[in-house]
């Protein structure tokens, strides 16, 4: 590795802790199977059920969920350093209010005064790579030191669970959770390299409707959903099987390290399939490649933060040991990879 190279002379960031959520006891899948409507679709890649995953309860707030993930932070840390957090970045999956983000609800809640407060509704289920990216540079380029990055997943039960969405295919592979991640500008734990790439050509093609002529804040029948078409589900499919690989090697060729030689590769955890293909593409055997998938569902963003932490948790990613973050959004209008320098407390 080059460290004469221009981005070891910046000031280096390190992914300190992570911490997780998830609400209320487990879900299992008969819960679904008596409303299924289309054998067809169900029995599809892209939607065969993980056993188990988690609903949020009724009146459970994104924020509620953000604080009960940021608990284990304050307990390793102490609520006073959480307090001090200068950078607070929110990716919320279903807006509470549609007006505003939960960030500065959150701040309050964890008594914090941050600087710099951003509400981020695009990355999707790579969120978390791309907050790391936007709070890597703001700590690069001010004085702040420290970040709270927070993804939340949170319209599995509301939405999923609606008497006209339940029957669908799609239905039981969502589950909520909430992931978060504690960044410093030191070398503890560094951010080796952040890859994020933008595929406008992509953006228009996951849509959200109600099923309906009615656009989801207009008052009548039918439930918002994001609908699938089979046509759609093949092409996603494929972008995501050559997407997330890209960028996963680009991150590699820039530290140095073949993908074979990666420690731990964590990524989003959107069916069965694609994880497999994943790791299959990068040369690494599945037991390097954590899955949460069969106990949490799909959890969209929070699928890498609330996988590190359970495989942290575990004991199982070792310190200084590489690990690599990647995963696709959306119908593939996005896709990130990050390494880092494993050194997270548990």
């Amino acid at each position: 590795m080059d460290f004469t190279d221009p981005a070891w002379t910046t000031p280096p960031v390190s992914l300190l802790d992570v911490a997780s959520y998830l609400p209320g006891e487990p879900v299992g899948t008969e819960y679904f199977t008596r409303f299924s409507r289309s054998e067809r679709m169900a029995k599809n890649v892209m939607f065969r059920a993980p056993k188990g995953r988690h609903h949020r309860g009724p009146d459970e707030t994104a924020v509620d969920m953000a604080e009960r993930a940021a608990a284990p932070l304050v307990e390793r840390h102490g609520a006073q350093e959480l307090s001090k957090i200068d950078v607070l970045l929110t990716h919320t999956q279903l807006p509470d209010n549609p007006v505003l983000g939960c960030g500065g609800e959150l701040a309050r809640r964890l008594n914090m005064r941050p600087r710099y407060v951003f509400d981020v509704h695009n990355g999707g289920c790579a969120a978390f790579v791309h907050m790391m990216w936007l709070a890597r540079t703001v700590l690069r380029t001010t004085d702040a030191r420290t970040a709270l990055l927070v993804t939340t997943q949170n319209c599995a039960g509301p939405v999923f669970t609606q008497p006209d969405i339940r029957g669908l295919a799609q239905a039981p592979v969502p589950g909520d959770g909430c992931g978060v991640g504690l960044l410093v500008k030191n070398s503890s734990a560094p951010i080796l390299d952040i890859e994020c790439r933008t595929y406008p050509e992509f953006a228009g093609d996951m849509d959200f409707d109600t099923g309906s002529e009615r656009k989801y804040w207009q008052p009548g029948e039918g439930q918002a959903c994001v609908t699938f078409t089979e046509s759609k589900v093949a092409k996603v499919f494929t972008r995501g099987n050559r997407l997330v690989p890209e960028v996963a090697h680009a991150v590699c060729k820039r530290i140095g390290v073949k993908s074979s030689d990666i420690d731990t590769l964590v990524t989003n955890q959107p069916n069965r399939l694609f994880l497999r293909n994943w790791h299959d593409a990068l040369e690494l055997p599945a037991e390097r490649h954590p899955d949460t998938f069969d106990s949490c569902g799909n959890l969209f963003a929070a699928g890498i933060p609330v996988t590190l932490d359970t495989e942290n948790s575990a004991g199982r990613l070792r310190n200084g040991s590489v690990v690599l973050m990647a995963a696709f959004a959306h119908a593939g209008d996005f896709a990130g990879a990050a390494a880092v320098r494993w050194g997270a407390a548990r």
